[in-house]
């Protein structure tokens, strides 16, 4: 398999890595093509062999084409590429927001699949959702999320639909993660922490409550209950949680969040 990454930005980039790092590919199969000789230069000193400033016929020889660009820019890629793409090229769209229809209008072929990752994706450990055009086959579905997966999880879905959705819950997640835990260093702080000392004693928490969740076959709610003793410090927390129906407005940001992927897209 041969694939070409348009855009070196930092998913560009985290591909780029990820799939050479985890053997899914040689160097010498990996193309990138940047619009800057500097950041060209970034890639070669890297040790990438197949770094393009121009499209040509080298695209040919390509079977995926991850398009790793902002949605913003995707009207000079576009020309730049479409006279080189056909049927058998395998188009995979990193661009938030853009449909599935809209790429299929602008370039020469059905075979689009688009996916959502997120930022944890720079360190092996994201969570990416995609979705497919009929015409992608079941076995290249497969091909494409072990490629993904070289940068954490991934989960396929019928329904396009459900990508912005998956904008919303994690490729804007890990933003509610660092909003709550500064909320709580913050706190901290107020109770006569330092700032190492409040980051120290919430980034373990966090990690840690994590760590227990996947070892162990339980929901949230069991674990809130195993921490939460009656009349006890945790239960004086949560109560103050639930009577400013915390978990309510955390669905309702969820939900503008949808609104805005949806919006992104029209």
């Amino acid at each position: 398999m041969k694939i070409l990454i348009i855009g070196g930005g930092n998913m560009g980039t985290t591909y780029a890595e990820s799939l050479v790092a985890s053997h899914a590919i040689s160097r010498q199969d990996l193309h990138l093509l940047e619009r800057t000789e500097a950041k060209a230069e970034v890639f070669r000193a890297k040790g990438f062999v197949n770094v393009h400033l121009q499209a040509g016929d080298y695209i040919d020889e390509i079977d995926v084409i991850i398009l790793a660009v902002k949605p913003q820019d995707a009207h000079k890629v576009y020309p730049m590429i479409a006279p080189y793409i056909n049927d058998k090229h395998l188009i995979l769209s990193v661009m938030a927001g853009v449909k599935i229809q809209n790429i299929q209008a602008t370039l020469p072929t059905e075979r689009i699949i688009r996916v959502m990752p997120n930022l944890p994706a720079q360190i092996g450990m994201g969570m990416s959702g995609f979705t497919a055009d009929a015409s992608v086959s079941k076995v290249e579905l497969f091909a494409i999320q072990n490629l993904l997966n070289t940068t954490g999880k991934s989960i396929y879905f019928e329904q396009e639909s459900l990508i912005d959705a998956v904008t919303a819950v994690s490729g804007s997640g890990p933003a509610y993660v660092y909003y709550f835990m500064e909320s709580m260093i913050n706190a901290a702080q107020q109770m006569g922490f330092s700032l190492q000392q409040a980051e120290l004693l919430v980034e373990q928490t966090f990690m840690g409550a994590v760590h227990l969740l996947n070892l162990r076959d339980l929901s949230c709610r069991e674990w809130i209950t195993r921490v939460a003793s009656k009349g006890g410090t945790t239960e004086a927390a949560l109560s103050v949680f639930e009577a400013r129906a915390l978990d309510k407005i955390i669905a309702e940001g969820l939900q503008k969040a949808n609104e805005r992927a949806i919006a992104l897209g029209q």
